[in-house]
């Protein structure tokens, strides 16, 4: 376990507390903004939770989602899947991710379709996950 100290955290806003540092150690956090980590397309896509929470990638040919690295109970997030201007690109997940049906979700095919997969990680080996097809 790592131990966060006040002087690793910033303050944005000279009029408030935006975030701030309780005596059980929980931090609270008034605002947030996550950058989205583009992911490297290839026959394995594998996310590691340790370089954002919120991931993008243009899938080439068809993909397989594989199960995170550095999973922790409670982390959550996003992942954009693009089809590439040819489309008809299918994708596949590993074994810790849970969609509900119990089925892995058919992702749009067209040319440059944009899909996303929000994610709440309930265990080390369970990924809850939503699927939302054909944003535009």
């Amino acid at each position: 376990m790592s131990t966060l100290s006040t002087t690793n955290l910033k303050n944005p806003s000279a009029s408030g507390n935006n975030i701030v540092l309780g005596a059980s150690g929980r931090v609270t956090v008034a605002s947030a903004t996550a950058t989205i980590v583009t992911l490297t397309d290839g026959a394995t896509i594998t996310p590691d939770l340790d370089a954002g929470c919120n991931f993008a990638v243009t899938l080439g040919g068809n993909r397989t989602i594989a199960n995170p690295s550095n999973i922790a109970a409670g982390q959550s997030g996003s992942i954009f899947i693009s089809q590439d201007a040819t489309g008809s690109r299918t994708a596949s997940f590993g074994s810790y991710w849970d969609f509900p049906g119990g089925g892995a979700p058919t992702l749009t095919t067209a040319a440059s379709a944009v899909d996303r997969v929000d994610y709440v990680v309930r265990s080390a080996t369970s990924i809850h996950a939503v699927f939302t097809a054909n944003y535009s």
